[in-house]
């Protein structure tokens, strides 16, 4: 019976997910966010260090929100950014990667660190993020990327947004269903 009840209602949570999340495919231009420095600056990555997206300025920017005990949207979104790196890759060109952690209480600098070594994600274009839970909130409410707590798990979309290297915003895409190859 409870294995039942909690059936229905992660298939309840996975219907209200996709019903919430229809609207949050609109650009994140649509928010008022058109710059780097206009996002929440003070940040921590994997090691420890401080790093704010106006310190990327110079160069092509993509953005994502992740955290670190996802199983399911995250790993796809992975993907499509590990994708995005080969393309770049493969044309010579640069770009750095920022995933920015839903999970406040997790998602601190040691378990980002472990999961780039776990997913080997060594190279040094790639941040992972924590902040506060107000610049987190802030920041997902500037890019467009809608998230809320079910029980011990963040439910949330799968969305990459893109800067160029002058920190404009250049576009949002839902990589699962949206074609970003001409973002790049």
């Amino acid at each position: 019976m409870f294995v039942r009840h909690a059936a229905v209602n992660l298939w309840r949570a996975a219907i209200a997910c996709a019903v919430l999340l229809a609207p949050a495919m609109a650009d994140a231009s649509d928010a008022g966010v058109t710059r780097l420095d206009q996002l929440p600056q003070t940040w921590r990555d994997e090691l420890g260090h401080p790093l704010a997206f106006t310190d990327l300025i110079g160069q092509r920017v993509i953005v994502s929100m992740a955290y670190t005990r996802c199983h399911n949207t995250c790993p796809a979104t992975f993907a499509q950014l590990r994708r995005m790196q080969e393309l770049l890759d493969a044309r010579g060109e640069r770009a750095s990667f920022v995933i920015v952690g839903y999970d406040t209480q997790d998602d601190d600098p040691a378990s980002w660190r472990q999961y780039r070594a776990n997913r080997h994600l060594a190279r040094g274009n790639w941040h992972f993020l924590s902040g506060t839970p107000q610049a987190v909130r802030q920041l997902a409410r500037q890019l467009g990327f809608k998230y809320w707590n079910y029980d011990t798990h963040v439910m949330h979309d799968s969305r990459i947004v893109f800067f160029d290297s002058q920190g404009l915003l250049s576009g949002a895409v839902a990589p699962a269903t949206g074609d970003w190859s001409g973002l790049l």
